[in-house]
C-alpha cells in the first residue's frame, strides 16, 4: 500500500480536505515513532473502522521532563514508514518541532491541563508530562480533525486523560481504546523495550506476572476493603522489588482511576517500575465476581518474542 507522507500542517490539511468532502470517515493514530506491532495493530483497527487512516510521528518535547530521554529517543522514520504502509495506513504526518511549536521559547504559553486524572500515578512522578501530552494531542486533533482516534490500552492513564479532555472540551472525536499487544512471554510491547539489555528483557515479564498474581488475590476477596487492597498492592510492589526492579507505583483503582467503591465490579491494577534505567508500565483490568480467566487477560494480541 502506498503511504503519502506530509511534513507541514498546510499540506496535510489540503490532502485531507478531499477525503472529508467525499464524506470519508477519518481515523487517526498519534505516535512518537519507533513503531512496533502494537502501533501496527492500532492502524489495523482503524482500517477496519474508518475510510481514511492517518498516523502522525512526532517526538513531542513538552512531554519529556528534565533528564528524560528526549534527545536519545529513537528516530526511525524510514522503518516506521514501512510498518505503517504494511499495516494499511493512508497518510503520515511527520512534522518538525517548529511546525507544532512555532515559537520554541514559548512552547507552553498556551497549554491544556487535565486536572485530577493527570496528577496521580505517572503524573505524580513525571510532573507536567500529561500537560505536554494533552497539549500536543489537542494540536494534532485540530490539524487532522479525525472522526475517531485510536490509543493503546497499555498507556491506560494517558487514554483516561485524553478521554477526559475530549469530553470536557466537547471535541467532536470518538476515542477508541485498543487492547495491549504483547510478546509471547506477556511483556507489553513498548518503544522503550529496546533499551533493555538481554538479561533485563528476560526478566521483564515479571511485571505482568505480578499483575496476574494480584488479580488472583482480588478474585479471592469476599468483599473489597481498603486494608485488603493495600496489602495486595504492597505484595505486588515487593514481588517486583525482590526481582531487582525499582517500583514507582503498584496501585489498584476503579476503571476511572479513582478509589474503588465497595461494590465495584471492575478494577484496574496499574504499575510502573524501572528495570535498570528503563521505565516500564503495564496494567490489567479485573472483573470481580468472575474467575481470573474471565478478567481482561493480556492475550488478545500476541507476537512471538524476539
Amino acid at each position: 500500500m502506498t503511504l503519502a507522507v506530509f511534513n507541514t500542517v498546510a499540506d496535510l490539511r489540503t490532502a485531507l480536505r478531499s477525503h472529508r468532502q467525499a464524506g470519508k470517515t477519518i481515523g487517526f493514530i498519534p505516535t512518537m515513532g519507533n513503531l512496533h506491532a502494537g502501533h501496527q495493530q492500532l492502524i489495523r483497527v482503524a482500517r477496519q473502522q474508518c475510510d481514511t487512516v492517518v498516523a502522525s510521528i512526532f517526538v513531542n518535547p513538552t512531554q519529556f521532563g528534565a533528564g528524560e530521554d528526549f534527545d536519545t529517543y529513537p528516530r526511525t522514520l524510514a522503518a516506521d514508514q514501512d510498518k505503517l504502509a504494511e499495516a494499511g495506513c493512508d497518510l503520515l504526518f511527520a512534522p518538525a518541532v517548529a511546525d507544532i511549536y512555532p515559537n520554541p521559547a514559548e512552547r507552553m504559553r498556551t497549554r491544556v491541563q487535565v486536572s485530577g486524572v493527570s496528577e496521580l500515578l505517572c503524573g505524580a512522578s513525571r510532573p507536567g508530562h500529561f500537560d505536554g501530552v494533552a497539549t500536543v494531542v489537542t494540536k494534532l486533533f485540530h490539524i487532522v480533525q479525525p472522526d475517531r482516534a485510536f490509543f493503546g490500552e497499555k498507556d491506560y492513564q494517558q487514554l483516561a486523560v485524553i478521554r477526559q479532555m475530549v469530553n470536557d472540551l466537547l471535541m467532536p472525536v470518538e476515542i477508541i481504546g485498543v487492547p495491549t499487544v504483547r510478546a509471547d512471554d506477556g511483556l507489553a510491547l513498548s518503544s522503550r523495550n529496546g533499551y533493555l539489555s538481554g538479561p533485563e528483557r528476560q526478566l521483564a515479564p515479571v511485571i505482568q506476572q505480578a499483575l496476574q498474581q494480584a488479580s488472583r488475590q482480588l478474585q479471592q476477596l469476599p468483599v473489597l476493603n481498603p486494608s485488603d487492597l493495600a496489602a495486595i498492592q504492597q505484595q505486588g510492589r515487593e514481588r517486583l522489588m525482590q526481582q531487582g526492579l525499582s517500583v514507582d507505583y503498584f496501585e489498584i483503582l476503579g476503571t476511572d482511576l479513582t478509589m474503588p467503591a465497595a461494590g465495584a465490579k471492575q478494577l484496574v491494577i496499574l504499575t510502573a517500575a524501572r528495570l535498570g534505567t528503563t521505565r516500564l508500565i503495564d496494567n490489567l483490568t479485573v472483573m470481580l465476581g468472575h474467575s481470573p480467566s474471565e478478567s481482561r487477560q493480556p492475550v488478545q494480541h500476541r507476537i512471538i518474542a524476539p
